[in-house]
């Protein structure tokens, strides 16, 4: 059995291809000419490795990668981010080959809403309309009326009629804080982002204490404590907007540490300092499920075009009419 034929077996135990490459390989000049050969496309999250967001066609927040996946002329889309993100490209470019560095690149918030109980849950809220978010698994997609990002969740809420009771799923903290902005009483599913309520708010108040001239910015996925005394709420791409646009000189950054990387970028001058989470043993602020790509898994499925991500054709069909009314709503 050749390298290859063993690291294909045990690519459903493992998650990605399991082979050596050359000890002084430069990946960025081979990733390049695969590229290139293959007519591919590489789409990077802003909380991917630095190495990764660099060498990418484009970088961005869940709704630029999605809306970027669904007008590429790639014939390959080779996506570093995690198997939700991989999947909703999958289901809006069907006969494209979608590639995904580590298929155990997951979502603990994805993970909080499974199909079988959500599915109940709906039953339980007849005539209810489900906005869900796009950090859910293609079958709850297909339980879904609309699909909204955290960019255009606000959006997408106001754009339903007053009288129509909705359920939000699957993120209770950016639920809360929807309900907050748009004054709709929505029926939340209780799931939530490991990553996002991990943050400790007596520790990031101390530290604005030590830093009172930094502005605390947080995710909205962040829990209702913090987003309270965040000076800007918001988006990935509108945390970035807002750094690079504030007059402030100083930031307490509480969301994925990967974000850094874009914000050094666009704006150097400004001091970035990362949120502090409550575990002082454990780099909480890091995604484990986003840091699990590397330039070696990256390479490797594009050399290879493995691991692929398919959807069953019929689940993608349904799971297509929430992201394609996402899509038309966002424009």
């Amino acid at each position: 059995m050749t390298t290859l034929e063993k690291a294909k077996k045990n690519l459903e135990e493992k998650g990605f291809l399991d082979i050596e490459t050359p000890e002084k390989i430069d990946y960025v000049k081979e990733i390049n000419k695969l590229r290139k050969e293959k007519n591919a496309v590489i789409l990077a999250h802003y909380y991917q490795e630095d190495d990764i967001q660099d060498i990418a066609d484009f970088v961005g927040d869940s709704l630029a990668l999605a809306q970027k996946a669904a007008t590429t002329k790639a014939d390959i889309i080779v996506f570093a981010g995690v198997h939700f993100m991989a999947e909703t490209a999958k289901i809006l470019n069907p006969k494209k080959k979608v590639l995904l560095p580590d298929l155990k690149a997951g979502c603990s918030l994805a993970d909080s809403c499974p199909p079988a109980d959500f599915a109940a849950f709906k039953k339980e809220h007849p005539n209810h309309l489900v906005v869900s978010y796009v950090n859910t698994s293609a079958e709850i997609k297909a339980l879904t009326d609309i699909v909204c990002t955290s960019s255009n969740a606000e959006k997408i809420i106001n754009s339903i009629p007053k009288d129509q009771p909705i359920i939000f799923a699957p993120d209770r903290n950016l639920g809360a804080w929807l309900v907050k902005k748009t004054g709709r009483n929505m029926v939340l599913w209780d799931g939530a982002c490991m990553v996002h309520e991990a943050f400790s708010i007596d520790k990031i108040l101390q530290l604005h204490a030590e830093n009172p001239d930094a502005e605390i910015i947080a995710h909205p996925e962040s829990e209702a404590h913090l987003l309270k005394v965040a000076k800007y709420v918001g988006s990935t791409s509108g945390l970035l907007k807002y750094v690079k646009e504030s007059k402030a000189k100083k930031f307490i950054v509480a969301t994925e540490v990967g974000i850094l990387h874009q914000m050094r970028k666009d704006a150097p001058d400004k001091i970035l300092i990362p949120a502090p989470v409550d575990d002082d043993n454990c780099n909480c602020s890091e995604c484990f499920y986003m840091k699990m790509n590397t330039m070696k898994k990256l390479y490797l499925c594009l050399e290879h075009e493995l691991p692929n991500v398919e959807v069953d054709a019929e689940l993608s069909k349904k799971a297509l009419v929430s992201i394609e009314r996402m899509l038309e709503l966002s424009k």
